[in-house]
């Protein structure tokens, strides 16, 4: 037995013939060479209002509804050229893309404009987007450790259960850097993914990495509940910048090997590999550079933020 495929219209005027004549459904679709499932869709879905079936009135409809399915409508040409524009200067996802224009009551799907990304012979869409529009599928292994290598380390289990990306205040730290040690420090507001990112003078220089923290954060001390980080010898200065910004609680530390404790951060670290990829000299690049990047990227719309910015929700909290 056959499973459903769209109908001929010589199999319609059999149907027509022997539903007339009362046959049962078994065996016309037995006949025909179609599940009997095929059948009933097709006496439900292209009968006459007064629930009778007529062959040329139904392969009118089906030859209706085929052009005007979603797959077969092509998308209007202003449209992909939008798409095309928030692609190329704006470097978005076809996930923040499909979401930004549903605000708008525009439905355009992400595999669409994957669709168009793969057409696009030029590969200069692909080059704008993460991992050149390929999905990269990682295995992590769990590798839950104490860290003891940072004096009076305080563990993230010790930290408030409100210290959540629900709750404004609680933000993440971390490092990017090169093979010849230069490092920028990225800081991100987790409820907002805001990011805070500057370029380490010393490299991974604890002393120095601390001094960036505090010239970052300084302007919004008041609002900050948690920090949490890593357990890298570059934020042995934490109990420094906690006093400097009187912080009310310690920095927090995750275990070793458990990146996924600061998952924002990392996400957004990711994000900004997209434009200073592995390989790249960080000494090389200029602050203003360094500066373009935290703009473009808090201007960027989320997901998880139902495809609001950062940077709009981030200073609401401080109007």
């Amino acid at each position: 037995m056959k499973h459903y495929t769209h109908l001929t219209s010589e199999q319609r005027y059999y149907i027509y013939l022997s539903h007339a004549n009362g046959n049962k459904v078994v065996d016309i679709a037995r006949t025909i060479g179609v599940h009997r499932s095929t059948i009933y869709r097709e006496l439900r879905r292209n009968g006459t209002e007064n629930g009778k079936y007529v062959w040329c009135k139904a392969q009118e409809k089906a030859d209706k509804r085929k052009h005007t399915t979603s797959r077969n409508r092509a998308k209007p040409v202003e449209l992909m050229w939008r798409v095309r524009q928030m692609i190329t200067e704006n470097d978005w996802s076809p996930e923040q893309i499909s979401g930004v224009l549903l605000k708008e009551n525009i439905r355009i799907s992400k595999q669409c404009i994957y669709n168009h990304i793969h057409k696009d012979t030029t590969g200069e869409l692909a080059k704008h987007c993460r991992h050149g529009a390929r999905r990269k599928v990682r295995h992590r292994t769990k590798h839950v450790t104490k860290a003891t290598n940072i004096k009076n380390r305080t563990s993230i289990h010790n930290r408030p259960a409100d210290a959540d990306d629900k709750h404004f205040g609680n933000f993440e730290m971390d490092l990017i850097v090169d093979r010849k040690g230069h490092s920028i420090l990225t800081i991100v507001e987790r409820s907002t993914c805001y990011l805070l990112m500057a370029p380490v003078p010393d490299g991974k220089k604890s002393s120095s990495v601390a001094r960036v923290a505090y010239r970052l954060l300084f302007p919004f001390r008041d609002k900050i509940y948690t920090i949490t980080t890593d357990n890298g010898s570059e934020f042995a200065s934490h109990e420094w910048l906690a006093q400097k910004l009187h912080l009310q609680q310690p920095i927090f530390f995750t275990d070793n090997f458990c990146s996924w404790q600061k998952g924002c951060v990392e996400n957004t670290n990711k994000l900004i590999r997209q434009y200073i990829p592995k390989g790249v000299d960080i000494s090389m690049l200029s602050p203003g550079f360094i500066d373009s990047v935290q703009k473009r990227l808090n201007a960027r719309p989320r997901k998880k933020l139902k495809f609001n910015t950062p940077k709009a929700l981030y200073f609401k909290y401080f109007i």
